[in-house]
């Protein structure tokens, strides 16, 4: 196994270039065992009220059928616990014996009652003994102990009931639930995340108890990504169990958003080689999430045995703090500028103004002019053959070098040339050059020759399987040479659908943008030529789309609303699908603008702890409404909640009329 220090000196998955899972501790829940050799699990959470027993047994029953291997079950006080015991029985009457998990925030009793009934209980940390009222507490390192022997003296019971039943326990963090205490020592960061945790293993591990799993989760992906992989460092470090993990991108949303958020985060991860069960969040049917995370999953199956990838032994970057790699600015690409979208249409026959359309710049024949969405791509690529006509403002022209030549007005087209033609060409454009070389192709003497030219930018391409840590290896090579030339990230995906190609270009750009690797995406898919025009303009809108939702997913360019909505559960106070659609559909105009919508106070300030606005469940057709974390009305009817929402936006100045 091929160890890979980090800066920190730490080792936080096998190998950044060699696929490898990270062997961990078996633990076992009910008949089925994760981690160690075992199968990467799926897992998901019910949405019907615990209390209703039968209506609790035909989700569960859909999800297992779905592909769910584990399914947790809220338990917020006693009487649900005891609940669990009706609907474990009734399953175990029909013959289903998939292992059963509570969900515990605020309730200690209702997690030991729990504990002897299912095979798995879930803690969160923040919740389970601490309390959070978002105050700022002053701790000497005496009233920190004092905190953490109470806090012993709270969790000890339920670690000694789970040994006694064989139960195993998730300690689950949650970027937006961390106590008070954490936050006055740590802040609101992945550290924090990580030694909310711990704290609770440790005493785990006093107690002899190593039935564990473990999570890190959050809506922000890159806080997500660095808490787990700096769980993995501190693990190491203190000479802890490996124990398994559990991987999710909390409060992901619905759809496509909500795909390619959980593949940003998950994916990543997945392809270190970290995590041991998945369980993706998505604000829709419970049964609809298994298949995207087996989905996720199943792409590792055979990924043991890739084209060789050079070993990193030392990253150039910071793996646990994001920090984008800085480059020379060339024209409006690298340096300080957002990452771009480059829009392939080189497969598009005699493009005219409507095939614009799909990749956001739009045309009115009437006013004869275009319109460019916020979605708008800022470069086409047209292969051999140049557009016929003069292109919108905010949208330039990328054609392949041979045809450039034959281009009488070159000043407004810029060329892109193959590693090959780069080193022998003499002809170049006076601002912006592309060339396009894998990893490969970047010998040290290539590498060399790009010091010289503030021109260029670099399009890198792979063609091996395990195409984002190539592309990183790429990164670090460029990185450790000192050449700060602007990258774009090319991806192709052919023969796959469109969840396929949705959750795995997310996965292998998002993993690069997560640390800050990239400044612009490039993204194309199987051949366009024999399709109708509307069946391949539908191709190019999705893809324009995608790559946009991918760099918002990333958090490194915001184009568009974005909904952090937590997937209901039995403790949920509206129906969050619903809600969420009717809020989508009146605030989905408002670029960079985040809100929370969340089904409970569980799920509430604290989970949408990166949100400007909140709209969160308090009662039985009542709704708070915050803005970031603080509530600014408390009990609102859910009939004016939507609206009472909008005028808070307005109120902030940060509301504008959508376009007819």
């Amino acid at each position: 196994m091929n160890a890979t220090s980090s800066p920190l000196g730490g080792i936080y998955c096998p190998s950044l270039t060699d696929y490898t899972r990270r062997l961990t501790r078996e633990v076992k829940i009910g008949d089925l065992a994760m981690g160690g050799t075992n199968p990467i699990r799926v897992q998901s959470m019910t949405t019907v009220d615990t209390m209703d027993t039968l209506g609790s047994v035909e989700q569960v029953i859909k999800m297992v059928e779905a592909g769910c291997e584990y399914v947790r079950i809220t338990a917020p006080s006693v009487t649900e616990a005891q609940n669990l015991a009706e609907i474990k029985k009734e399953l175990r009457a029909r013959g289903y014996t998939v292992p059963l998990i509570a969900d515990i925030h605020f309730t200690p009793n209702a997690a030991e009652l729990a504990a002897k009934i299912v095979e798995k209980v879930r803690v969160n940390p923040g919740n389970y003994a601490d309390k959070k009222k978002f105050q700022v507490i002053e701790y000497t390192d005496a009233t920190y102990q004092a905190e953490l022997d109470r806090i012993r003296e709270r969790f000890t019971p339920l670690v000694n009931i789970c040994k006694e039943h064989g139960t195993a326990m998730r300690i689950g963090t949650n970027h937006g639930s961390l106590s008070d205490r954490i936050l006055s020592r740590y802040g609101d960061t992945p550290l924090g995340m990580v030694e909310s945790a711990l704290e609770f293993l440790r005493i785990c591990e006093d107690l002899n108890y190593y039935d564990v799993v473990l999570s890190m989760k959050a809506s922000n992906t890159q806080v997500m990504v660095q808490a787990y992989r700096l769980l993995v460092q501190k693990l190491h470090e203190e000479g802890l169990q490996p124990y398994p993990l559990h991987l999710g991108v909390t409060e992901a949303g619905e759809g496509e958003d909500g795909r390619v958020k959980s593949a940003v985060g998950i994916g990543t991860l997945l392809e270190d080689g970290l995590g041991d069960t998945v369980r993706v969040s998505l604000t829709e049917a419970p049964e609809l999430e298994a298949p995207v995370a087996k989905m996720l999953i199943d792409r590792y199956t055979e990924r043991a045995g890739h084209i060789p990838i050079k070993p990193i032994t030392k990253l150039p970057y910071n793996p646990f703090q994001y920090h984008r790699r800085e480059t020379r600015e060339v024209l409006n690409l690298g340096g300080h500028n957002v990452p771009r979208v480059i829009s392939d249409l080189s497969r598009v026959p005699d493009i005219t103004f409507e095939d614009l359309r799909p990749v956001g710049h739009i045309y009115s024949a009437v006013l004869d002019k275009f319109h460019m969405s916020d979605q708008g791509a800022d470069y086409v690529y047209t292969g051999s053959t140049p557009i016929g006509f003069m292109l919108p403002n905010g949208l330039k022209e990328i054609l392949d070098y041979t045809a450039w030549l034959e281009v009488p007005q070159r000043e407004d087209l810029f060329p892109l040339y193959t590693a090959m033609q780069f080193e022998m060409a003499d002809t170049w454009h006076p601002q912006l050059n592309f060339v396009q070389a894998s990893l490969g192709q970047l010998t040290q003497d290539f590498v060399e020759s790009l010091h010289n030219r503030p021109d260029v930018v670099l399009i890198l391409e792979t063609e091996n399987e395990h195409a984002m840590p190539e592309q990183r290896r790429a990164f670090v090579r460029l990185m450790n040479q000192g050449q700060p030339v602007p990258v774009i990230i090319k991806r192709s995906y052919e023969d796959l659908t469109d969840e396929q190609v949705q959750l795995y270009a997310a996965t292998d750009i998002g993993g690069l943008l997560i640390d800050g690797l990239g400044d612009g995406v490039l993204l194309s898919t199987q051949d366009l030529s024999h399709r109708e025009k509307d069946e391949w303009g539908y191709t190019l809108d999705s893809l324009n789309k995608l790559a946009f939702g991918i760099l918002q997913a990333a958090r490194t360019r915001m184009s568009k609303t974005e909904y952090i909505s937590c997937p209901s559960c039995g403790r949920t106070l509206f129906d969050l699908q619903e809600t969420t659609a009717m809020i989508r559909k009146r605030t989905d105009h408002l670029k960079g603008v985040k809100i929370g919508i969340m089904g409970c106070i569980v799920n509430g300030p604290g989970e949408m702890a990166d949100a400007d606005y909140g709209y969160v469940g308090v009662g039985k057709g009542k709704i708070a409404l915050y803005r970031g974390q603080q509530v600014i009305k408390k009990s609102v009817p859910e009939e004016r909640a939507v609206d009472e929402l909008i005028e808070l936006i307005k109120e902030d100045g940060n509301w504008i009329e959508p376009l007819v």
